[in-house]
């Protein structure tokens, strides 16, 4: 069985396309492409489901077409629209030192001088210009390579110099 802690959010499933059991895949990192991946995980009634890859290709620079194996039809490919789609942290802690956005999500902040947890991330928010991590209780701390001294993947821990008064607000 796949558990959550295991896997983070990279995308969603979109319309069916064709008759052949292609899906879109609207995706917020192409991990998939710069990884040696068999599989996605999907969430199917609140079970994490591995499907494996037959085949792929882009249509957008955030769309993907994607066929999947057992997938053969129009119909069944409807019966994925809007599960959302989940890449195994396993294979990308392999990919290198810079991990995607979408992979620090559930990451804990750490405030680099009084050494204490923060909270912990819930959402990146790249609506704008300047990232900004949101925690789980709704603090917003920006994220800027320049306050981050640390990522430790196997903590699934971020370690930042907070500007005085930030958590106050």
């Amino acid at each position: 069985m796949i558990k959550p802690e295991e896997v983070y959010r990279i995308g969603r499933l979109g319309k069916a396309h064709g008759v052949k059991g292609e899906v879109s895949l609207q995706f917020d990192d192409d991990v998939f492409d710069r990884v040696d991946a068999d599989y996605l995980v999907l969430e199917i009634d609140g079970i994490l489901v591995p499907f494996f890859i037959e085949e792929y290709r882009f249509r957008s620079d955030n769309v993907a077409l994607m066929k999947f194996e057992g997938i053969d039809s129009q119909e069944r490919a409807r019966e994925l629209t809007g599960c959302d789609v989940f890449f195994p942290r396993a294979l990308a802690d392999d990919e290198d030192d810079n991990p995607s956005l979408s992979m620090l999500v559930s990451f804990d902040i750490v405030e680099a001088h009084k050494g204490i947890k923060v909270g912990r991330i819930a959402a990146i928010d790249d609506s704008t210009v300047n990232l900004l991590f949101e925690l789980e209780d709704g603090t917003l701390i920006p994220a800027n390579d320049d306050l981050i001294t640390d990522i430790d993947m196997a903590k699934k821990q971020i370690t930042m110099n907070i500007p005085k008064g930030l958590l106050e607000l």
